[in-house]
């Protein structure tokens, strides 16, 4: 059968069974979609309701339920449901801040213990946590630091697509070509990361709700977390936010996606002003002034 008979012979999601199938993908990984998602649930787990042989979404919604193995359907699921494209220095400007202004910062208030650790909260495919290994060799600020850029993300097979670190052309679409040469080398199946830049990350599964989880992570000096609570309904953000704000270090950085704030999640953050972004940070206990670095 080609990939168009199956397209056609697969049945359509109907409004109850989308609702049906949301909650539970809520009520599991406090994942939030609107009513405008019943297309990306159509398209997506159709494929799955294909694979598993059933007759339908509400055979489906009832296998994930109820059948023993629904517990690793319902993550792969989920896995299907968040998985989005990305790439390399996403957000250059925000970047750019970081490497100028933050990162010259951790580096004063940290030259005692020698030690930096960056989490890439929601790292998708690796990219960002790449990126930002990067960006802190390209700083030279840390040399013979214990440096760890930590990765993490609700998708097992995105966490094993960043360990792997081998990348297509697409991943480079915003990066000047010298970016790719000093940290990649290019092979047949792609561009591979360079192993002595692959040292300092670390990535593993996890769901940002699991604050017990999160504690296995230790304290973080800048957490990136870009882009990822736009999949949260209003209470999981804030439990979010609460998990991350408890892995900072007092005087720690919050950086989000450019469409999104702390506005009626939390009033626990300072906010930063920086020359082209605004961000957050945990108050230290000298209570730094609000306005600056």
């Amino acid at each position: 059968m080609s990939g168009l008979d199956r397209t056609e012979a697969r049945p359509r999601i109907r409004a109850d069974e989308f609702r049906l199938l949301r909650d539970l993908v809520n009520e599991h990984a406090g994942l939030h979609f609107d009513d405008g998602s019943a297309y990306l649930f159509d398209r997506r787990l159709g494929e799955r309701v294909l694979a598993l042989e059933l007759s339908g979404f509400d055979e489906y919604y009832k296998y994930l339920r109820f059948n023993v193995r629904g517990r690793s359907e319902l993550d792969e699921a989920i896995e299907t449901l968040t998985t989005n494209e990305t790439y390399f220095l996403r957000q250059e400007y925000q970047l750019r801040g970081f490497r100028d202004e933050i990162l010259p910062r951790l580096a004063q208030l940290n030259a005692d213990k020698r030690r930096l650790v960056v989490w890439s909260a929601g790292c998708s495919t690796g990219e960002e946590a790449y990126s930002l290994a990067a960006i802190i060799h390209q700083s030279g600020l840390f040399p013979d630091w214990d440096v760890r850029v930590l990765g993490s993300d609700i998708s097992k097979r995105n966490v094993a697509a960043a360990r792997r670190g081998v990348y297509r052309n697409n991943s480079f679409r915003a990066s000047p070509p010298d970016f790719r040469s000093s940290y990649f080398t290019d092979k047949d199946d792609g561009a591979h990361i360079a192993d002595w830049l692959r040292k300092y990350c670390y990535f593993g599964h996890l769901n940002l709700l699991d604050g017990f989880r999160a504690s296995t992570l230790g304290r973080v000096d800048a957490v990136f977390c870009r882009n990822v609570l736009i999949y949260f309904d209003a209470a999981s953000r804030r439990r979010v936010i609460d998990n991350l704000y408890e892995r900072l270090v007092p005087g720690g950085y919050l950086l989000l996606g450019h469409s999104e704030s702390l506005l009626n999640l939390s009033t626990a953050f300072e906010l930063v002003h920086l020359s082209s972004d605004l961000i957050y940070r945990r108050p230290s206990a000298a209570g730094r002034d609000r306005r600056s670095l």
